[in-house]
């Protein structure tokens, strides 16, 4: 094989990176040197490795502030109708190679970093991940708002600037350890603070009963700081923003009131009101009832509904009309996304400005809120859905509970008059949950507040309307939609995959990029044979390179010829990283069962947090991490088999993973994974999925066909036939001679001879309450994987139902995913209208002379 290319080689030859114009590149060099001396006050005998990753951040940054300042323009004077996309989660990882994609700027930094002496993969491995996410949730947000901008629309994502992302895992004996992620400490070049847009948010208090109506007093002020961080389009000049709030004291805060001249302690109490956006809270699917995020999310929503308010003030369409009808046209002009009830409170907070402060009569300001707001479920776990309790919300957000209170009568009267004397249909369709403690059901609150609702597949939108919100559904049967998830073909393929990226670009075209449904193109190529060869050995490299990569973090020599079996997402119970421990361990059995017999050999990767409250799947990863550390030190097994624990899993890590990998782990329990969108990753990057059908999946082993991924399990139907009959574990563990083998060893403490009983917790579970049924599929599980080893002992045939995979995961692109939100939801149209970039004159500017001087809404 000839010397592959260095990836400063290929990456010059990538045509989709952009242009190395000779101009260009000396301009680059010019300002990064310029950045260097001026804003890092260094010169080359000082400078660090980081610093030089400042430089480079601010002179890509600089490219992006003209087309910023011109976008936002451009809306003021267009006053085209806002999307809003409030999160509580925006998952960004790094910013820098996907500005310079999105600008077209990568080619030619990466020249003028090599003529500077410099290595341009070095710089951006410095950049920390923005980690404001926990999961799914959190990246689809990311992904949707570079589509969003791709697209054209009018939008901006809002949530929280966490000064603590998601915590950094270490494993230290085999445990998880949490450490805080202090991702601001060297400072964020992305990020404008906007101290002039800062807005108050109220808390506790009173309502009190005025010749004017009902008013809120006596509340602490708490103030929101905006952020703004710039969201590129691809190559369309442009530049959305996402606004994030940062929790300030006000200046008088605790000196205004009984304060016994205490004036050194008032100040250190400024911390208790920043500490509103201090940390991300790190659970995925899972509700977890505490003051401070209740406190978070009326923070974001309260800050958000101002802005918003503000700007509709400020538009054109706002400004003309009498306060009287000026609201008539709220939802002609704003558009609000929650992403799952995390925002839900923006509800009774935009019902509390129109009736409270704008006085408009309650049915107008329903009709508007509802017309305005559109709710995204995530999950069907019960354990995840947000039921707040009454008394904590009164004590937080009084005229907030009234609020609710009156939507909630008014709800449940029109339900009584649609079907009388059934109390037990009234109980169910009540936002609030009487027995103990009172409970507001906020997804219930969504539901009636919102004139759309959306599952993220077919089959999870399906079971939001026949099982989970069934009685919702039969009264509004048009309310509720489907949205199939998708992800960003610019971020998971171009930045974190070039070499496949430009293979497909020389075979279909560039367009593809901002039209993945283009790769069905690749079809044609299936049994081409130097196509196949060439998919093949891009696969080879991106696996060479992930294997040095984890010799050189993790100490750890793999095969690069082994299959890269990998399962990467949070780790939980539903999604089933113990079954595959489980096949592992068979594995291992397997090998020492007949050393001689030949065996598929395989790199099993496991990696994902568990939240630190989340006992379980802190279990599962000791028993990942013991089950790991017998297998690699047993010299029997060999290089047949290894299995790594991948620490610290996130997005930059996600993006080196994904392109190496052969195979896909997507095996939830059927009917518990909402989507997914790592599947989509995999996909996209030429993997193969082995996964239950759940979620996406379903849609995928459709758009490809179910014979081209490994599909093997219980279907949804199944699932409820064993929960009518009982599931019984033991059934399975008597009758499957290679389950009982493996799970009796970690009973017995194979894996744990020094505390045999370490995981006497994981074994009684999947013998008495294992709620996802691990035993149950574990030996199709196995059968299947069986068939995956068979095939990849046939490297041309795996690599052909490869291309048939990514040519048919074009519909898996989160531009076709908001497209339909566009058109379904929002009422927008997506604009191919390409913004004149900052060195070309804008027409507008020429035929209204004005307009540069008007000011600015941001």
């Amino acid at each position: 094989m000839s010397r592959p290319l260095t990836d400063q080689e290929k990456r010059k030859q990538i045509s989709i990176r952009g242009i190395v114009g000779v101009e260009n590149v000396a301009e680059l060099k010019k300002g990064f040197n310029r950045h260097l001396h001026f804003t890092l006050v260094k010169d080359r005998n000082v400078a660090t490795p980081r610093d030089y990753y400042f430089a480079l951040a601010h002179t890509v940054r600089d490219h992006l502030v003209g087309r910023w300042i011109r976008t936002q323009q451009y809306y003021y004077e267009k006053d085209p109708k806002r999307v809003y996309y409030l999160s509580l989660e925006f998952y960004m990882g790094r910013t820098l190679q996907n500005t310079m994609i999105n600008l077209g700027l990568q080619n030619a930094c990466d020249e003028a970093i090599y003529q500077l002496g410099l290595d341009i993969e070095e710089l951006e491995d410095i950049e920390e991940d923005a980690g404001l996410g926990n999961g799914g949730l959190g990246r689809l947000a990311a992904c949707f708002l570079d589509s969003m901008a791709t697209l054209g629309l009018a939008a901006y994502g809002y949530g929280i600037r966490y000064e603590y992302g998601i915590f950094n895992q270490k494993i230290r004996d085999g445990w998880q350890v949490e450490e805080a992620d202090d991702w601001l400490r060297h400072g964020n070049p992305w990020e404008k603070a906007r101290p002039e847009y800062m807005l108050p948010v109220h808390f506790y208090g009173k309502v009190e009963h005025t010749k004017s109506g009902l008013k809120w007093v006596d509340t602490q002020v708490v103030l929101a700081l905006p952020y703004d961080t710039p969201v590129p389009g691809y190559m369309n000049n442009t530049v959305n923003t996402m606004r994030l709030w940062s929790a300030r004291a006000p200046n008088d805060f605790n000196l205004r009131d009984f304060n016994v001249g205490d004036y050194i302690q008032a100040v250190l109490d400024r911390n208790l009101a920043e500490n509103i956006s201090r940390v991300l809270y790190p659970n995925d699917n899972f509700f977890e009832g505490k003051e401070l995020r209740l406190k978070q999310e009326y923070f974001v929503v309260a800050a958000t509904l101002q802005d918003i308010i503000r700007r509709f003030k400020a538009s054109k369409f706002g400004s003309t009309e009498s306060v009287r009808t000026m609201f008539d046209s709220f939802p002609d002009q704003v558009a609000i996304q929650l992403n799952d009830t995390h925002p839900a409170l923006a509800i009774p907070e935009l019902m509390r400005v129109f009736v409270d402060i704008e006085k408009l009569p309650w049915t107008k300001a329903w009709d508007i809120t509802k017309r305005t707001f559109a709710y995204t479920n995530h999950t069907v776990l019960p354990e995840a859905l947000e039921r707040w309790p009454v008394d904590l919300v009164e004590k937080l957000l009084p005229r907030h509970l009234q609020i609710i209170y009156e939507i909630n009568q008014r709800h449940l009267d029109k339900v009584a008059a649609l079907f009388p004397n059934d109390l037990d249909r009234l109980r169910r369709m009540s936002l609030i949950e009487e027995g103990g403690v009172k409970r507001i059901n906020m997804a219930h609150l969504c539901i009636i507040g919102s004139h759309a609702v959306n599952g993220v597949a077919k089959i999870h939108s399906d079971i939001v309307k026949t099982q989970v919100f069934k009685d919702f559904a039969d009264l509004e049967p048009e309310k509720f939609q489907n949205k199939t998830n998708g992800i960003t073909p610019r971020r998971w393929l171009l930045l974190c995959n070039p070499g496949l990226a430009e293979l497909i670009a020389e075979k279909i075209g560039e367009d593809y990029v901002k039209d993945l449904s283009q790769l069905i193109k690749l079809h044609k190529l299936v049994n081409d044979d130097i196509f196949i060869r060439e998919v093949s050995k891009v696969k080879q490299e991106n696996k060479v390179k992930f294997a040095q990569f984890l010799e050189k973090e993790y100490k750890v020599k793999i095969n690069p010829s082994s299959m890269f079996d990998v399962h990467v997402k949070r780790i939980h119970e539903y999604k089933r990283q113990l079954m595959n421990c489980l096949h592992i361990i068979t594995m291992y059995n397997r090998i020492k069962r007949d050393p001689m017999k030949p065996f598929v050999p395989r790199t099993v990767i496991i990696g994902g947090k568990a939240a630190p409250g989340y006992h379980m799947a802190k279990m599962i990863i000791r028993l990942i991490t013991a089950v790991g550390h017998v297998v690699n030190n047993d010299p029997v097994v060999g290089n047949k088999l290894k299995v790594i624990f991948l620490e610290n899993y996130r997005v930059s890590l996600a993006e080196k993973v994904i392109p190496a990998t052969d195979l896909s782990e997507q095996i939830s329990t059927a009917g518990t994974e909402a989507s997914g969108t790592g599947n989509m990753k995999f996909m996209l990057n030429g993997a193969l999925t082995i996964g239950t059908m759940d979620g996406a999946n379903v849609e995928m082993a459709e758009e490809a066909g179910e014979e081209n991924l490994f599909i093997f399990g219980m279907r949804i139907q199944d699932v409820e036939e064993l929960d009518k009959k009982g599931y019984n574990a033991q059934e399975y563990y008597e009758k499957l001679p290679e389950l009982k083998q493996a799970i009796d060893q970690i009973k017995s403490g194979f894996f744990s001879p020094n505390q045999p009983d370490l995981f006497d917790e994981v074994t009684n579970m999947l013998f008495h309450h294992d709620r996802f049924k691990v035993f149950a599929d574990y030996e199709a599980y196995v059968k299947c994987q069986d068939k995956v080893s068979q095939l990849y002992m046939n490297a041309k045939e795996w690599t052909k139902l490869v291309i048939r995979n990514i040519a048919a995961s074009g519909k898996f692109s989160s531009d076709r995913t908001i497209k339909e939100y566009a058109r379904d939801i929002w009422n927008v149209e997506p604009s191919d209208i390409k913004i004149p970039p900052p060195n070309e004159p804008r027409d507008v500017a020429d035929k209204n002379p004005n307009c540069t001087t008007q000011k600015l809404k941001m």
